[in-house]
């Protein structure tokens, strides 16, 4: 296969990369706490052809970076919905290991720990918070009470790079890295953080990729029919 076809099919393949993420940024709009990702192209030179060939470079997806913008902060009237104002997130513990979020819904989980609306155990400064099954309100510090009985105080953490973390579904997030506290974080009680997913942004984007996957599959056609089909037809004459 001649190097114009891998240039053209590999950035038809790169183009269906960055559909997949787009389709899950514009799928978790609605989602609080869920932040985009950006990314960008890179080429992939094949050393079996440095020499011999110079356009056959592949074009690849680049790394992926989370975008930790923050998203708008709404009231929702519930006492344990919460959301970080600046820096930070909730460090939280799960089956397979400790998670990072911004999504702030929480509730009361069935041992009587505070959890996140997907199950996960929200961590706190002195270790998991139990809240039992009384009276819960969460002030601006993070400190819960329970019957007006301080319980914990939620931990809040930042990372160097923010940037640097992985999405695991949703707004649950993992890092590699070693988070530190935030020590006086600032908590907006019976609100929650929105996706900060800008819809017209990403529909501008989906329009670029379906255009240009649109042209890279003509070059693709006329490659493979026309400019291999005459010189089929011309050698194939003599």
């Amino acid at each position: 296969m001649a190097g114009g076809h891998y240039v053209a099919l590999s950035g038809m393949r790169t183009r269906l990369d960055e559909l997949d993420r787009l389709a899950s940024d514009l799928a978790n709009v609605g989602t609080a706490g869920y932040k985009a990702e950006r990314t960008g192209n890179r080429n992939v030179p094949r050393p079996a052809f440095d020499n011999a060939l110079e356009s056959a470079i592949d074009a690849s997806l680049g790394e992926r970076k989370l975008d930790a913008r923050a998203g708008a902060i709404e009231p929702t009237g519930r006492n344990l919905d919460i959301a970080i104002e600046g820096r930070g997130f909730l460090a939280v513990d799960t089956p397979a290991g400790p998670r990072y979020t911004r999504n702030g819904h929480l509730t009361r989980g069935a041992d009587g720990a505070l959890v996140t609306a997907d199950g996960a155990v929200v961590r706190g400064v002195d270790g998991p918070i139990s809240v039992g099954t009384g009276s819960l309100s969460i002030d601006d510090d993070g400190t819960v009470t329970s019957d007006g009985v301080a319980v914990g105080k939620i931990a809040v953490v930042e990372f160097a790079d923010p940037g640097a973390l992985v999405r695991e579904s949703g707004a649950l997030l993992r890092g590699d890295a070693t988070p530190t506290p935030v020590t006086a974080p600032v908590i907006r009680t019976g609100s929650l953080e929105q996706s900060n997913v800008s819809v017209v942004d990403r529909v501008a984007e989906l329009t670029n990729v379906n255009r240009s996957f649109q042209a890279l599959q003509k070059a693709v056609t006329i490659l493979m029919n026309d400019v291999d089909g005459r010189a089929i037809e011309t050698f194939g004459r003599r």
